[in-house]
């Protein structure tokens, strides 16, 4: 019998264990505000972001969107990958670099676009 309270014991500290750890995780992820604008690529410099941050893009759906693209999309104005159009899209970063366009209207052009470099 006292053996199979030591094993919960153990398994129950391990949880403990577990969970404080997956609670400092996520405490550490920050959330930062876009401003998705024509000027993106500006918002973006000098911030440091961490794998796991969420960007918050707040904008009208009626004349602008997100995607998220290759560096091959960033750079030709492609919409080559996922594409949101909520107006309040929030979106997980990995780490490595991430590309972001507007595809209306041309605003990729216009320089509505950006990268983010996460660590």
């Amino acid at each position: 019998m006292a053996q199979g309270r030591g094993s919960a014991t153990r398994g129950l500290a391990l949880g403990g264990l577990l969970a404080v750890c997956l609670l400092l995780g996520v405490a550490d992820a920050a959330t930062h505000r876009v401003d998705w604008s024509f000027n993106a690529d500006g918002w973006s410099k000098g911030k440091s972001f961490r794998a796991g941050d969420v960007l918050e893009f707040n904008y009208d759906p009626s004349v602008h969107n997100v995607v998220a693209v290759d560096a091959g999309g960033y750079y030709g104005c492609r919409p080559s990958g996922t594409s949101y159009g909520s107006g309040s899209d929030r979106i997980t970063l990995g780490s490595g670099t991430s590309y972001f366009i507007c595809s209306l209207n041309g605003h990729c052009g216009m320089g509505m676009k950006m990268i983010v470099n996460a660590s």
